[in-house]
């Protein structure tokens, strides 16, 4: 699975590792679509004002993901 992200216009697939996740515990089976939305939620801050979420490490705004 890769994040794309994008940061000073450019838009960047960054693949998600080990570290991203080792704060996630998975119970039962996700797909694709849900393994997004947990990620989103523990990797990002949404801004209201913006209408964004922004990644928490400030790598740039998160936009979706890409399942291979």
């Amino acid at each position: 699975m890769h994040l794309i992200i994008m940061d000073d216009g450019m838009f960047q697939m960054v693949e998600v590792t080990k570290q991203m996740m080792e704060h996630i515990a998975l119970f039962g089976k996700v797909d694709c679509f849900d393994l997004c939305d947990i990620i989103r939620i523990s990797l990002t801050t949404y801004h209201d004002s913006w209408n964004t979420h922004l990644m928490n490490d400030g790598s740039g705004e998160f936009y979706g993901c890409i399942c291979k």
